[in-house]
Formats: structure tokens, sequence, C-alpha cells
């Protein structure tokens, strides 16, 4: 028998696409954090907000959210997504080289400011073990806020946003031993075994079966879906890896999140990459801003109403504190002054992982519930501040900019660095069928640095297997290209007899980049003069290239000087460029603007 679905169960969904549909748009609108929009309507339509005065009005039941755990729950994979897309930027290459400020600045963060926090509640009289998991819940900083704060501000790739990246890291490979020893502790009413290290062979089994089946399993896989050419099997493909990736890491006493960020480490340096982050990143934008939603949705304003010295002071002391540690840390690490400090206040804050730490401690009977809850509240009134803080830091860090990895001195953390974007300065190649192959060859006899973008699975296989960096995608969209790095391309060469594909490629790059170089394949004299209206810098027609190289050939066979033939072939090919671009296309102009400028 079929079950009625009631509307009611859709309820909290819509309340929540209601709330993206609106905060976005409007705080971009004010110039405000977007962050900060999720996280106060959270508070709102939460229980502890409007859910408060149901009994007063009624009504207000229906914008109001009735299942804040289920939400949570859901909500739990915006972090997840967020890691996976962290390691899809990463390689195993770069994470070697990162050990140094992975596990040193990480380390001394985590380690020192356990310790002072923890230190610091048993001074308020705590027992030794709840002050340490508070300690340690309280440590860890907020990786689903601070990241996308640095990356909007593009301090990312600041000294400051590497060496903050580098210690959110180890913070995130940090909660699964913490959860064990919680756990550990839990159990033994705060007593500790050498056995009870036996705990963590799961955990490592299960990093190893990842690494495993990712090395030997995630290129091929992904390979039989892509020569599918199916856009639906793809991004299941990419859903399937996520989720069971996490899944085996949640198995084995890990966090989801964690077996994500090695999923995508395993991703990043394949021919997917791109068109892995393409499909992923609508849904990592859509599950973290329900992530913000539910954080606000479990902060209780009536503690903060009837604690608020306390949980005011635990809040300030906690950022004092963080930032204190980070700042002496960074100095010691090599950081300079204006580094350290903005890498203190961007990791000031309590982060997302508090909430399961101290979940989990509340559980096990580790720290208390009342204490638990107001610990909470004061860790999410600083993340509402971590937009302020990055904007404080930035501000006091500005003279810090981002060095390339070639040009950055001794004396700065050149280790910590992403993939991010592609290396400037490339071109541009769509299409690596026999034509781009000759373009590429081309450039590289020049010593031009080239990237290619290629639908057919094959050819992309067969390109990386001959040393050129090459990646499976559909160009024509133009987010795929801001990936492979259009922002800073020198020119765009459009190679495809897809000539309908061609045309979206051209429109697509021109209207994210009005001025670089566009030098698209034509079918015919018609279709070149379609691509000049699109904005195509150079469009060389297949037929009229085939007549005058024939035409070139014929006059030198039958004696005409070589210097006659090549001037008489330029000027017509100019002959017909003047015909197809013409003043008023978007092409026509473009040209008349580049040789004004000469």
């Amino acid at each position: 028998m079929q079950h009625e679905v009631s509307p009611e169960s859709y309820k909290d969904l819509v309340l929540f696409l209601a709330t993206a549909g609106i905060v976005a748009p409007l705080f971009k609108r004010l110039k405000i954090n977007p962050i900060l929009g999720y996280l106060l309507a959270g508070v709102i339509l939460g229980p502890f907000g409007l859910g408060r005065f149901i009994p007063y009005a009624p009504w207000l039941d229906y914008v109001t959210v009735d299942n804040p755990d289920e939400i949570a729950q859901l909500a739990e994979f915006g972090v997840v997504f967020l890691l996976f897309m962290i390691g899809l930027e990463l390689s195993w290459e770069r994470l070697r080289l990162m050990r140094k400020w992975v596990f040193g600045l990480g380390a001394v963060q985590v380690i020192g400011c356990s310790l002072a926090l923890g230190g610091g509640a048993m001074l308020l009289g705590q027992e030794p073990v709840a002050a340490l998991t508070i300690g340690a819940a309280l440590t860890l900083s907020s990786t689903a806020i601070a990241v996308p704060v640095l990356a909007e501000r593009r301090r990312l790739h600041s000294e400051a946003g590497r060496a903050t990246f580098s210690v959110l890291l180890f913070q995130d490979l940090a909660v699964a031993p913490i959860l064990i020893t919680l756990a550990i502790l839990g159990r033994g009413h705060g007593s500790f075994q050498v056995k009870d290290l036996l705990a963590l062979a799961p955990a490592a089994l299960g990093l190893g079966a990842i690494v495993l089946v990712g090395r030997l399993a995630l290129r091929p896989m992904l390979k039989s879906v892509a020569k599918a050419k199916s856009e639906e099997m793809f991004m299941a493909a990419c859903l399937l890896v996520i989720i069971g990736a996490g899944l085996v890491s949640a198995l084995s006493g890990l966090s989801m999140a964690l077996g994500a960020f090695v999923a995508g480490i395993l991703l990043a340096e394949t021919e997917y990459r791109h068109e892995v982050e393409v499909k992923i990143e609508p849904f990592k934008g859509l599950l973290l801003s329900l992530f913000f939603v539910s954080l606000g949705i479990r902060l209780d304003l009536s503690l903060l109403a009837a604690q608020p010295v306390a949980i005011l002071a635990t809040a300030v002391g906690l950022m004092l504190l963080k930032t204190a540690v980070v700042f002496v840390g960074g100095l010691a690490m090599g950081l300079n002054r204006r580094a350290a400090i903005e890498a203190g206040l961007i990791l000031a804050a309590g982060g997302e992982f508090a909430f399961v730490l101290l979940d989990k401690a509340i559980d096990a009977e580790v720290v208390s519930r009342p204490l638990g809850q107001a610990v909470l509240v004061s860790a999410t009134l600083t993340m509402f501040l971590i937009p302020a803080l990055a904007a404080l830091g930035g501000y006091l860090g500005r003279k810090s900019a981002p060095l390339p990895i070639s040009e950055a001195p001794p004396s700065t953390p050149r280790e910590p660095d992403r993939v991010g974007p592609e290396p400037a300065g490339q071109v541009l190649v769509i299409g690596y069928g026999r034509v781009g192959k000759l373009v590429g060859d081309m450039l590289g006899r020049h010593a031009l640095t080239w990237i290619a973008v290629e639908r057919d699975a094959r050819l992309v296989e067969q390109g990386r297997r001959n040393g050129d960096r090459i990646y499976y995608g559909d160009a024509s969209r133009i987010e795929l290209l801001e990936r492979c790095g259009l922002a800073t391309a020198k020119a765009v060469v459009v190679t495809m007899d897809a000539f309908e594909v061609a045309e979206a490629v051209v429109a697509a790059a021109r209207g994210a980049r009005p001025d670089v170089p566009i030098v698209v394949r034509a079918r015919d004299a018609h279709h070149a003069a379609r691509l000049y209206e699109l904005g195509a810098t150079d469009a060389v027609p297949e037929t009229i290239e085939a007549s005058l190289q024939l035409s070139e050939a014929v006059l030198v066979d039958i004696g005409v000087p070589m210097g006659l033939v090549i001037a008489s072939i330029h000027e017509r090919r100019d002959e017909y460029r003047k015909k197809l671009n013409r003043p008023d296309a978007l092409g026509g102009r473009r040209r008349r603007l580049r040789d004004a400028a000469l």
C-alpha cells in the first residue's frame, strides 16, 4: 500500500530553499558575506528563535524548522564536499611539501591551544578529562567558513592564507584521534592504557583502503563513464566517489570529511579534475549554505541571556588565546609579523567540529550537558565573527601580498601551496584532435606553455600518456574554462570540428575575457563570419585556407618567385578576413581597437 506524503513533510526543505533564494542575493547586494546571512537565518528559523513564540502565535509553526537534527545530518555533507574540493586542489607531492607547515605549525596550534584552553578550564574548576575535552573542541577552527572567506577575499594564496590552510588541514587530520581518545576516556572513566592504541588500527586500515582502491580504480572508473558521454552518469560517479570514500572513512572511526579529502587528493592530478570540480561545485555551495543554517538553528539564545558574562568572556578569551598561540607559533616557524597576526585572527574562532566533539563528550558523560551547551554557544558566537576577523587580518596583512612560488623568498612558507588555478600565461587549446595536437606541437616549438581541454576520453588518455597537460571536460561551459585558467590565459585556440560547440566556446570565452585573443577553426566563410560576430579575433576557414595553400603550391611549382607568392597569399588572406570580419561585428570592433593600440 502506498503511503501518501503530507506537504508538511517538505516544509523544512521549502524553508531552506526560500532562505537560500533570499539571503544570498540580499547580502551580496549589501556587500555583506552571505555566511552571516545563513547563520542569522538559522537563528531566526530555529526552535530557539521564532520557535519559542509558537505557543503565543501558532502560525509561526509554518515558518520555523521542525526537525533540526535531520537538517544537521544532511548539513554535515557540506563540510564533506568542501574537504573534497580542497583535496582536488592538492596533490600528493604538494601535500608532502606541506608537511613542515601542516605537522609543524598545525601541531603547535592544536597542542598548544588544547593545553592552554584545557588549563584554563581546570583553573575554573573542571575535572582534567572534561577540561582537556573542552580545550580540544574549542581548539578546532572552522574550515567550512574560513576557507570560503579567504577565497572570497583572494587571500587564500597569500603567506597567511597558506599557513592558515595548513593549520586547518592538521586540525581535520586530528579530529579522528581526538574522537577515538574521547571514546577511550569515556569508556575508562578517564583512565588510559597502551592497549587502547589498538583502537586506531581501524582508522589506519580505512585510510589505507581508500588510498589503495583510489589508486587502482578511480581513474579507470571515470574513464569508463567519460566514454559513455553521459552528463548524468559522470555526476553520479562523482557523488559515488565522495560519499563512498566518506562512508568508508566513517566506518573506520574517522570523519566522512577526511575520507572525502583523501579522495579529492587522489583525483587531483588526473585528467578529470576540472570536470569533477564543475560537477560538484553546485552541491558544495548548496550543502554548505544548509550547514551554516543548521549552525544558527542550534544556537540557544536563552543560554546567552541566562549566562551573558560567562559565555561572552569564554568567547573573548577563546579568540585572544588562539590568536596569541598562532601568532607566536607562526613567528617561530618563520612567518612575518603581518602574516602571523592575520593567520591568528582567521583561526581565532571556534569551528564546526566543536559540535561533533562536544556531542560525543556529552554522550560519553565526559562533559556535563549544561556546560557543553554553554561552550557551544560561545563557539558559535565566535564563528559569526570570522568574516570580520578575516577582514581585520587582511587589513593588517595587506602588505603581505601573495607571491608566485618561483619568486617567493626563502623566508616565506613556500610549501603550503594549493594547486588552485592553472599557472598564468598559458595558451588554452580547446580540442585535442589532429588539429589541436599540431597547434600544441607548434606552441611547444616556440617554448610557449599550453593546456588543452578535450571531451573525448580516449584522446585525453593518449595526450596524458605523451606527457601533455590535458583535461577532460566540456569547454563550452564557462565554469570549466575558468578552472582551466581562462582568467590568465595568453590566448585561446579553438580547434574542434564540432562547430556549434566552437561557437559556444567563443561566446563564453569572449564574455569572460574581452581582451584575450581567440583564434578559431571555421568550416567555411559563412561560419567564419558567424564566429567573428561572436567575438573571435581570427577565424580560419578550412575551405579558404585549403585553396590558398593549393594556390601557393602550384605557383611555386610553375616557377613564380617564392617571395611574390607568399606576399600575394598574405594579401589575399587579409582581403578575405576584412570581408568576413565586418566592422560592425564584435570581432571587427576588437580588431579596430587592437590596431589603434598598436
